[in-house]
């Protein structure tokens, strides 16, 4: 029963839980607990995933006695014996296949992910610093080219890139604002952020909750950049410098100040800052992104403990 209502979870979750995420319209006015609440309802899945499939081989209420079964069946299979009449270690086996797949998979797609991308941010700094003069006063590296841009590459070593388009184009105060934005990046380490919802849907690309978080991660995250360098600077002038460098191609080991995002974000920025999340909403924010992260745990548990309590003698 546990394994049904975790298999249950697992598929109406990962179909239909970015339906409701995003009709959340207060996440948008708080781009950090949005990133958090996407990231644990996709973390929900991929563990209740893996749940399913271990109580499948592992029952919790009868852990030993099918722990002994499952042995006795692997057992009888190196010995040349037929296993047919044990039909309760096949499903055992078969659940920890399914949760060990889904484990490596997606162990397997986090490391290519974080691995392309430190080399890519490093052979990109490599490059950019052979034609590029670090100024000391902007805190970034000056690249001489036509184009209004701006962007980070995040990691070990980094930096921020601008154009000497972008100074010609800009006065001081927008510069300020722009490069406070890619500090914002580089300070939060947006690019892990980033690097999960990207693993994510390349271990599953069929998972529609998956799909919907690798457009949304990237936009909040930016929204919160913008929201980082709004503490310095006015909401107008941010606005401002963005539209300027919207256009600009950012490569694809950095991030930058423009891209797709752009016009969402100047269309936020010139309008009337929406209010905080008061505190009960935050509170409510915070009990939603643990409900999806210890949920499936608590279903597994919460059975056993229940008979435990009650069956104990040292406690009846």
């Amino acid at each position: 029963m546990i394994a049904l209502v975790l298999g249950a979870y697992t598929t109406l979750a990962a179909c239909t839980l970015h339906l409701l995420i995003g009709r959340v319209r207060r996440l948008g006015h708080a781009p950090r607990l949005s990133i958090a609440v996407w990231l644990a309802g996709c973390g929900s899945v991929i563990v209740s995933g893996m749940l399913t499939g271990l109580e499948l081989a592992f029952p919790s209420h009868a852990i030993g006695d099918e722990l002994a079964a499952l042995l006795t069946a692997c057992s009888e299979l190196l010995a040349g014996h037929s296993a047919a009449a044990t039909p309760r270690p096949l499903i055992a086996l078969g659940g920890l296949l399914a949760a060990g797949l889904i484990f490596v998979r997606v162990g397997y797609c986090t490391a290519s992910v974080l691995f392309l991308g430190r080399r890519g941010r490093a052979q990109h700094r490599s490059a950019v610093r052979l034609v590029g003069r670090q100024d000391r006063e902007l805190g970034a590296l000056v690249v001489r080219h036509d184009e209004p841009a701006a962007y980070c590459v995040p990691g070990r070593g980094g930096l921020i890139v601008i154009t000497s388009g972008t100074l010609a184009t800009l006065g001081r105060q927008h510069v300020a604002a722009v490069l406070a934005h890619e500090r914002a990046h580089l300070a939060g380490r947006h690019h892990l952020l980033l690097a999960c919802a990207q693993a994510l849907v390349r271990a599953f690309p069929w998972i529609p909750l998956f799909v919907r978080a690798s457009r949304e991660v990237p936009r909040h995250v930016e929204l919160l950049a913008d929201d980082v360098a709004a503490r310095e600077h006015p909401r107008t002038v941010i606005a401002a410098a963005l539209i300027a460098v919207a256009g600009a191609s950012t490569p694809i080991a950095a991030m930058g100040a423009g891209g797709e995002t752009a016009l969402i974000r100047i269309r936020r920025l010139l309008s009337p800052a929406s209010p905080a999340l008061c505190r009960r909403e935050k509170i409510l924010g915070a009990l939603g992104v643990g409900g999806l992260l210890a949920g499936p745990a608590v279903v597994l548990v919460l059975p056993s403990l229940i008979v435990f309590l009650a069956t104990c003698p040292a406690l009846t």
